[in-house]
């Protein structure tokens, strides 16, 4: 068996309505915001790239993402994702350009040998991390897609085995005031999750008001995160964390800026509650130092960023240093979800996965048949390989090429 064939498509579909943008967040508004230009933009501007309003990072007006379709001589299809919620013709054209080369008349039954070879062509370069390790990803995806599917497998098997048969959840809680949020928890409550994740991020008393808005309205047996996005300080974050215990929140996560190892250290030291983080690392390599100095409670590595093979390395890894592994999703679409729920049965010390119950009608658009929720969790299948059918002529139109 061997690839005959290797497509990547830079994803864009548009956001409905009144929809989350992404886990946890609301769709930031236009106004107030800068755009990639540094001008602030007019509400009527065409979709793009902004700055919201009190926030480090880039945001789109779409969903966007990056997907592979890998095909073999026989005909077997496997499909991958690459977390890019932003520029993913960038990651286009890396798979394009620096990955097809090298995979075409490969045996893809070869994945990790495939893995490493990509990542070496790279690594003398200085590109260890970013685009060019999330192409990686979405190759590295549909390999284990198209794997399990030649083996009338789901992944989770191909990867150790199933731990355990419902991957549980907890749901973003957009909000940016205390009643949004605290309407839309009892909502999602009463739609099954027994956990949510706010992310107000605008200063420490804003937060905790909406924090004790959402405790009020849902009660004690409902588990709490909050995620402030890198905004604060380490004194800040420690004071905030302080005033979240109170509360019962059960993690903060992402409270200062992601190269301050020492200073996730002192934060994590600090509080008796846990402190999340690592969406923003896609090897181990660079996980081992963050675990070294114990920046962290619980890791939360992306799979649309990481990829199977090095994630489940990365959860591996996080076991020795007895931490629990909760993979992150934020933009992820619909192939990096499904790929994270093979991982998260298919690993020991898994904790919880995060989910858009709001957004994932979007990331599912171009899918014939997609996992679903139910309760809360998602079940865990013996469908093969990721235990999705992808609709390729709305990926191909979503991706404009057709």
């Amino acid at each position: 068996m061997s690839i005959s064939n290797v497509e990547a498509f830079a994803i864009k579909i548009p956001r409905e309505e009144g929809s989350p943008g992404a886990c946890g967040g609301d769709t930031e508004a236009r106004g107030g915001a800068y755009s990639a230009t540094g001008e602030s933009p007019e509400p009527t501007a065409p979709p793009g790239y902004f700055i919201p309003e009190a926030r480090h990072a880039f945001k789109s007006d779409m969903h966007e993402t990056l997907v592979v379709r890998i095909t073999t001589e026989e005909g077997l299809v496997g499909y991958g994702e690459g977390q890019s919620p932003i520029l993913p013709d960038t990651t286009r054209t890396i798979v394009e350009n620096l990955c097809r080369p090298v995979l075409i008349g490969a045996d893809p039954f070869d994945v990790e040998f495939l893995w490493q070879r990509l990542f070496d062509g790279m690594r003398e370069r200085g590109h260890p991390t970013g685009f060019y390790v999330d192409a990686l990803a979405a190759c590295d995806i549909a390999l284990w897609d198209l794997k399990g599917k030649a083996l009338d497998l789901p992944v989770h098997k191909l990867l150790g085995g199933r731990f355990r048969d419902r991957v549980e959840l907890y749901s973003g809680c957009a909000g940016r005031d205390p009643d949004t949020a605290a309407d839309r928890a009892e909502r999602l409550v009463a739609a099954g999750y027994r956990g949510l994740k706010l992310s107000p991020a605008r200063n420490r008393a804003g937060t905790v008001a909406i924090a004790r808005a959402v405790r009020e309205r849902v009660g004690p047996d409902i588990a709490v995160m909050v995620d402030v996005h890198t905004e604060f300080d380490v004194a800040e974050a420690i004071r905030l964390g302080r005033e979240l215990e109170a509360l019962d929140v059960y993690w903060l996560e992402a409270p200062i800026l992601p190269e301050d190892l020492a200073g996730h250290a002192a934060v994590t030291r600090a509080l008796d509650m846990h402190v999340a983080n690592g969406e923003w690392y896609r090897t181990r390599f660079e996980m081992k130092e963050a675990f070294d100095r114990r920046t962290c409670d619980v890791v939360m590595p992306d799979i649309g960023r990481t990829g199977l093979t090095e994630g489940k390395r990365i959860a591996v890894l996080a076991e020795t240093y007895n931490i629990p592994v909760s993979p992150h999703i934020g933009g992820g679409g619909l192939l990096s979800i499904a790929a994270t729920i093979q991982l998260s049965a298919a690993i020991p010390n898994f904790l919880v996965m995060e989910h858009g119950h709001e957004s994932y009608p979007t990331r599912c658009r171009y899918a014939l048949e997609a996992p679903q929720p139910a309760g809360g969790a998602f079940p865990v299948t013996d469908q093969p390989g990721l235990a999705v059918r992808i609709d390729d002529d709305a990926l191909e139109r979503f991706a404009g090429t057709v």
